[in-house]
């Protein structure tokens, strides 16, 4: 929206005008509290990424595995043949091609509702953004994020034993 793109302009402007002036100054390194801040800032929106992601393509791969696999004779996402051993297996590829265009439809929505959590942007002037430990925070929070997000989103898993037992029944 208009009124979003004319906020985003103020701040940038505000942004750089800092900069600008703080060019001359030599800026202490973020505090910890600061780090633990950028750290969980970018963790939170990660953690759903990778929850929406791994149980899409779980959910997804499965399905594709029980109904369209079974008719083309695609291999399981087990992986029982030689093919299926040396390359991703084409149930479980097509299950990440649906998790990832279904991740790009809801990615404004997990960063909204990171935002709703009211998690707000760290307070750090701009050499401090630019610095190491802040980068190094922010790469961080973002790895565990995505590794905690994919741990939980594993939880399709729970429900899938049944399927498999009739579909080896067949």
């Amino acid at each position: 929206h208009s009124t979003e793109r004319s906020c985003l302009l103020r701040e940038l402007h505000r942004f750089e005008s800092i900069a600008i002036a703080q060019e001359k100054l030599e800026v202490a390194p973020p505090t910890p509290g600061q780090l633990r801040h950028v750290f969980f800032h970018n963790a939170l929106p990660f953690v759903g990424f990778g929850f929406l992601d791994n149980a899409i393509m779980i959910a997804a791969g499965t399905q594709i595995e029980l109904s369209i696999g079974v008719v083309l004779g695609i291999s399981t996402m087990a992986g029982n043949t030689f093919f299926s051993s040396l390359f991703l297996p084409p149930a479980a590829a097509l299950g990440n091609l649906v998790s990832d265009l279904a991740g790009l439809g809801l990615a404004g929505y997990v960063e909204a509702l990171a935002s709703r959590l009211g998690l707000s942007i760290p307070d750090l002037t701009p050499k401090q953004a630019d610095m190491w430990q802040t980068r190094l925070s922010a790469h961080l929070g973002k790895a565990i994020g995505v590794t905690v997000g994919c741990i939980l989103g594993m939880f399709p898993l729970l429900f899938f034993g049944e399927e498999e037992e009739k579909l080896e029944e067949k």
